[in-house]
């Protein structure tokens, strides 16, 4: 049996979750509503505040989406409730963020600056204090936008391994390398 699978998902006040017909998981909280479809195969029920997940056999393919969509569903819970969020840091000279809205502006040492249009369920926040490297915080109820679209500002300018140049997350630690050797 899945140790995760297997677990159930606490709802806590203020969260409903509907399945639908076509096993459509609808969650409802107070910071919005989420989606999520399950497979056919994986059962889903409702008992008591709690989301209880099945699967019909022990086949392989079962037992990987039973602790798949068990921890999808938290997710959805944990979004709804709490959201997450995600910061970014801009490390390099001249390097900068700013944000009108859901527009991002960013000078990243290209010859252009660059505009990013984060998607309207995010809440997009930039900071810039002296002496410090510019930041932007990224907030949202769903994880795994939230995850793609900082995922694509950070594409933008990978951290590079010699200086520790470009956007990085805020808690990754960048792996530095030597630069050249010295002549002989």
């Amino acid at each position: 049996m899945s140790r995760i699978g297997k677990q159930p998902v606490n709802l806590p006040s203020g969260v409903t979750v509907t399945v639908g017909a076509d096993n459509m998981i609808n969650v409802k909280g107070p910071k919005g509503e989420l989606k999520q479809a399950i497979d056919r195969d994986i059962k889903v029920e409702v008992k008591e505040g709690q989301i209880l997940i099945t699967r019909p056999t022990e086949q392989i393919r079962h037992r990987a989406m039973h602790g798949l969509y068990r921890s999808l569903l938290n997710n959805l819970v944990k979004g709804v409730t709490d959201g997450f969020k995600k910061d970014l840091e801009l490390v390099g000279v001249g390097y900068k963020a700013a944000n009108q809205g859901n527009i991002l502006d960013l000078s990243l040492g290209y010859s252009h600056n660059i505009i990013f249009e984060v998607p309207k369920e995010l809440k997009v926040a930039t900071e810039t204090l002296k002496g410090q490297n510019p930041k932007i915080s990224l907030e949202g109820s769903d994880k795994q936008l939230l995850g793609q679209v900082a995922a694509k500002i950070r594409g933008l300018r990978k951290p590079e391994p010699y200086k520790g140049k470009g956007v990085k997350y805020s808690d990754e630690v960048v792996r530095r390398k030597a630069g050249k050797a010295a002549g002989k």
